[in-house]
């Protein structure tokens, strides 16, 4: 199968932060990572990796456990935003295709994750991807998870939380499941626990809808499993 060109949004990626419009930031840190996190089982000292960052608060609460953090962002501008906000005073360096930034318990590659390797990250313990799956589009996915399967050892364990819109037919009062795409893409390799369902009404992307629509925000713990063909 060819792969599709992970590299095709690039561009309008880094317009958005030199226009500002980073909607999508949050101001906080995300609820369901505070919630949840504990229930991976990761030490403290873990290495803990957070694909497509941007400035994300979230980085400052993994390392306010204990963890080491690695991040991967393509815009420069979010990458300064981050240590600026957080008044560190990060040191810098070229790492082959990546700018590497370092303060603390916090490093940031600056950078097209699809150009990472495992060596970019050392020893990962746990994934957390708030969103980063699901921002990407559909034809893309796939190349996703085969990057992080290609980078991470494979007995990390993963945090994914998802913005998704109901399945085909879903009513609001039926119980919710595991999306198909969720499971298509993980299932083979994972054991997958959905441990939070959030149904919201909010409004469409496209500004020209003006009805609300409903959204899912979920939760889900990723396990591997211990198969052989998946630890070769």
């Amino acid at each position: 199968m060819r792969r599709p060109n992970t590299g095709r949004d690039n561009a309008l990626w880094q317009q958005c932060w030199r226009d500002n419009d980073i909607d999508f930031h949050q101001k906080t840190v995300n609820s369901a990572l505070i919630r949840f996190w504990a229930a991976l089982g990761i030490l403290p000292d873990a290495r803990i990796f957070v694909p497509l960052c941007g400035k994300s608060l979230d980085l400052l609460w993994l390392a306010a456990q204990g963890h080491s953090v690695v991040g991967v962002e393509l815009s420069p501008i979010a990458v300064r935003a981050f240590f600026k906000a957080a008044r560190m005073q990060p040191a810098r360096r070229k790492h082959g295709k990546f700018t590497l930034w370092q303060s603390g318990r916090i490093d940031i590659l600056c950078g097209d994750l699809f150009d990472l390797t495992a060596s970019d990250l050392g020893n990962v313990a746990a994934i957390f991807d708030r969103a980063a799956l699901t921002a990407l589009p559909e034809d893309i996915r796939h190349a996703y998870l085969a990057q992080l399967r290609k980078i991470v050892p494979a007995a990390c364990k993963i945090l994914l939380l998802t913005t998704e819109e109901p399945e085909a037919g879903e009513t609001e009062d039926q119980p919710f499941a595991i999306a198909e795409e969720i499971s298509s893409l993980y299932a083979r390799a994972y054991d997958i626990d959905l441990s939070h369902v959030e149904s919201l009404f909010e409004a469409d992307a496209d500004p020209l809808i003006k009805e609300l629509v409903r959204i899912e925000h979920k939760a889900y713990l990723m396990t591997p499993k211990s198969l052989p063909e998946l630890l070769a």
